[in-house]
């Protein structure tokens, strides 16, 4: 069985695109793993299909499955390639700059800023407001809001602040994120019993008012280049406690997004999106293979 896939990046984020506007395709665990080894198969930190909207006020509907299979709600990232996938394949009118996203995290309108060919060069995501409600991350933290809980590890106490971005986030600050524990309590805290759905966790340091270095450690992936919830995530936490104004430059390895924290109280993210390469996949004939529905 073969498949058409566009292999696309934000900062280096990487996804497998695939056109489903017939709904016709269905993938295991075990395939999209396979998809997204980096050795068997094509590579990515997650697949992504484009499908129809379900939703009435929505262009399209992005299904977003994470490298190991699972499906996640949201993806920042994901969301600016697919916006650019929709622009640069015709999928929206030349004229038109406006874009809904179905997620299942919710509806994410998309600005879009096309180049002289026409092609997308930059995207504003509407993330939506930011959920603190333990319950809405979720996690089994009492109270309003879990903002600078003490939380116990292996290597020694963290404090944190955990919200949803549409998918669960933890934020802790850091004096050097090259330094930075990511690998161990990163993982450690994405799979902590006071996360029942697992979370991503930002390890975030404050240069100043006015940006933000990053790095994250994404569930369900690992460490990943870049991350739009999660730089959303790490502006929230952020100004939430002063540390910085309601707009940033948030420093990810692979580069820069600005995150805004608007009077709306909805998170905008803008970014760049980019084409890696397109090609035919040649599927094992093997239970792992995905199987038209």
């Amino acid at each position: 069985m073969q498949l058409a896939f566009t292999k696309m990046n934000g900062l280096g984020n990487d996804f497998i695109m695939i056109e489903d506007l017939d709904v016709a395709l269905e993938f295991a665990p075990e395939a999209v793993q396979w998809l997204c080894d980096r050795r068997f198969g094509i590579g990515a930190d997650g697949l992504i299909l484009i499908r129809p909207a379900i939703a009435p006020e929505a262009d399209y509907y992005m299904h977003y499955f994470n490298a190991d299979g699972s499906l996640a709600e949201m993806c920042g990232n994901g969301a600016r390639c697919f916006a650019k996938y929709v622009v640069d394949h015709d999928l929206m009118p030349a004229d038109s700059s406006a874009l809904v996203i179905e997620t299942l995290g919710g509806l994410r309108p998309v600005t879009v800023r096309r180049d002289a060919e026409g092609l997308l060069a930059e995207a504003t995501v509407d993330m939506g407001a930011p959920e603190f409600a333990p319950a809405k991350i979720p996690s089994t933290f009492e109270g309003e809001r879990v903002h600078n809980r003490n939380l116990g590890t292996p290597w020694g106490e963290v404090t944190i602040t955990a919200l949803s971005m549409g998918n669960p986030h933890t934020v802790l600050w850091v004096d050097d994120v090259e330094t930075a524990p990511v690998e161990t309590v990163g993982p450690f805290l994405e799979h902590h019993e006071r996360f029942p759905n697992a979370t991503n966790v930002e390890f975030v340091h404050v240069i100043d008012a006015g940006s933000l270095s990053v790095r994250v450690w994404e569930r369900g992936v690992g460490e990943t280049l870049a991350c739009g919830t999660g730089a959303s995530a790490a502006l929230v936490a952020a100004a939430l406690d002063g540390r910085t104004g309601r707009q940033v430059t948030v420093e990810l390895p692979g580069g820069d997004l600005i995150v805004e924290w608007r009077e709306d109280d909805h998170v905008y993210l803008t970014g760049s999106a980019a084409v890696s390469f397109s090609g035919w996949v040649d599927l094992p004939e093997d239970d792992s293979c995905p199987d038209e529905a």
